[in-house]
């Protein structure tokens, strides 16, 4: 049915069409699985992209793609890789080409065994071990400079060509604000998996802290969701293993010197006080050393990590 009234079928490759229709399937069964909601279709010009597999052999600076041929690449590409398959993608007026490698796990030497890590508004970062790690914060560094090019599209035309090209720095400005906050996570997950053999965080509510409009725009711009995710793949590309405590153990209200629970703790209460004992210290600093205590305890108790636990779900 399609085929005949769409003559530029033939003209691509076959494995695109066949690519969308398993990310397809895939997105109908997270859909029956309660996972997420129903796909929709997407929308030309927005997160523009497509998926081939087949004979890619990969160059110095150029990679040759099916039906399409050599393509040459601004950045220098990996020796002796061979990708099962690419994904061609444009975001912001650039083309970008990713693919998918086998990769061994690298041990690397650790410096800690066990670290809590707690995630926060005014610091991205607290360790067990006292280090802070500040956010990127690149949405309120350039907020002034996004309101004002939305500020100058809003009696332009749809569609003309001053909205285009309005609309273009205006996506290169959101772009530039999301690779500021990658960059700054990257290097941060990258760290703590390299250093540390055994990494606890906390199972957040992400969607549930984003209802909050007062502290929404602070949450997104920290990037919680993109911190476990890359942080994740990581312990496993580096030898290390990874806890997520349950988000509803009490790691801010509990004293991390004697274990006594407070009833409450307001936001506005950055320093931690014990009436139990009498210990001080940093909310956060608190709050990561009751993760560390958790994830140690865990692992004293069960003597397994998750390569471990992956390896007997197989067997």
């Amino acid at each position: 049915m399609v085929k005949p009234k769409n003559y530029w079928y033939y003209e691509v490759s076959k494995t695109a069409p066949q690519y969308a229709l398993r990310y397809l399937s895939e997105a109908w069964k997270r859909c029956f699985n309660r996972v997420s909601g129903q796909p929709k279709f997407k929308k030309k010009g927005r997160d523009d992209s497509f998926t081939l597999d087949g004979s890619i052999s990969v160059g110095f600076n150029q990679i040759k793609l099916p039906r399409i041929g050599w393509i040459k690449t601004y950045e220098v590409l990996p020796d002796n890789v061979n990708p099962k398959s690419v994904t061609i993608s444009k975001k912001a007026g650039r083309w970008f080409i990713s693919f998918k490698i086998e990769k061994e796990t690298q041990m690397t030497e650790k410096s800690v065994d066990v670290v809590g890590v707690d995630l926060g508004i005014k610091s991205l970062a607290t360790l067990s071990t006292g280090e802070v790690f500040e956010g990127a914060k690149s949405y309120r560094k350039l907020e002034a400079k996004l309101s004002r090019l939305q500020y100058l599209n809003r009696h332009k035309t749809k569609s003309s060509r001053n909205w285009k090209k309005a609309q273009l720095k205006i996506a290169k400005l959101h772009s530039k604000i999301a690779n500021i906050r990658k960059d700054a996570l990257h290097k941060l997950t990258t760290y703590l998996a390299k250093n540390h053999s055994h990494i606890v965080i906390e199972d957040l509510n992400v969607s549930g802290m984003m209802s909050n409009h007062k502290l929404a725009k602070a949450i997104g711009s920290m990037g919680f969701y993109e911190f476990r995710r890359q942080l994740d793949y990581k312990c496993q590309l580096y030898g290390s293993s990874l806890t997520i405590v349950d988000r509803w153990f009490p790691s801010s209200k509990t004293c991390s010197r004697c274990g006594f629970v407070k009833e409450s703790l307001s936001l506005s209460e950055r320093v931690f006080k014990c009436e139990h004992c009498g210990f001080s210290c940093d909310r956060d600093l608190n709050a990561s050393l009751n993760l560390a205590m958790a994830g140690s305890s865990s692992v004293s108790a069960c003597g397994l990590d998750n390569a471990d636990v992956a390896r007997l779900k197989q067997e």
